[in-house]
């Protein structure tokens, strides 16, 4: 069998620096090696859903927050849609990574440069590791341009990869754990550097389950290896 990776792309925030813009801008990676089956594990997911009587696609910070979709869904039912998409996230065989940065003092030249830098350092620690498949495929729907142009100017060298911007968000279940940890791993930088969380994240989630969540996902991050000497 032909060896391929995908790699599930989402972001949380946004690049502007106006009145209103995001403070914390996040990206999560979600790395499956195409072998790995999870049929199991994305029955498991639609079991869950259904029980929640819910089959649609999961935006963590509509949910939270009670908006869109979720308007007209109680606490219960939507902490049910959550807690799906998590053990989901937990069973199934990925790594991740997330990137979080505080735009806060800073310049959106300096921001740029840094996220850049950032997602380059990432790229450079799995670089050893995505040459060893035959093909790498990067879901990322371009939802901001900014962010698929960076991506696209730091994997021009590999020749494997291929950036796919068109895909069934919710047939591809794996992109939603990227959702899922651009919002999660950004409550959880306000949570450890005393940032206040919103209402809504406050009245969803107490400190105790930040803290829980954060440590079940410790297994499923990406670890940096340091370059043999």
């Amino acid at each position: 069998m032909k060896r391929r990776l995908n790699i599930f792309v989402d972001e949380s925030g946004d690049f502007g620096f106006s009145k209103g813009s995001s403070e914390l801008y996040g990206v999560s990676f979600t790395m499956h090696e195409s072998d790995n089956f999870i049929e199991n594990d994305v029955a498991y997911l639609k079991d869950r859903l259904k029980k929640a009587n819910y089959d649609g696609m999961i935006h963590l910070a509509d949910l939270v927050a009670r908006r869109g979709d979720y308007a007209d869904f109680d606490f219960k039912r939507r902490k049910d849609i959550f807690w799906s998409i998590f053990y989901f996230s937990k069973r199934v065989k990925v790594k991740v990574h997330t990137i979080i940065l505080n735009k806060k003092f800073k310049s959106e030249k300096g921001f740029n440069r840094e996220l850049a830098g950032k997602i380059n350092d990432f790229l450079d620690s799995i670089g050893n590791y995505i040459d060893g498949f035959e093909k790498v495929v990067i879901y990322y729907d371009n939802g901001q341009g900014s962010l698929g142009k960076m991506l696209d100017t730091l994997l021009v060298t590999k020749h494997n990869v291929e950036h796919r911007v068109q895909f069934d968000h919710k047939e591809k279940r794996l992109f939603q754990i990227s959702d899922m940890l651009t919002f999660v791993d950004k409550m959880v930088y306000k949570y450890q550097n005393h940032i206040p969380l919103t209402k809504a994240e406050q009245y969803f989630f107490s400190g105790k389950e930040i803290l829980g969540i954060l440590k079940q996902l410790e297994s499923k991050r990406w670890q940096y290896k340091k370059p043999s000497a």
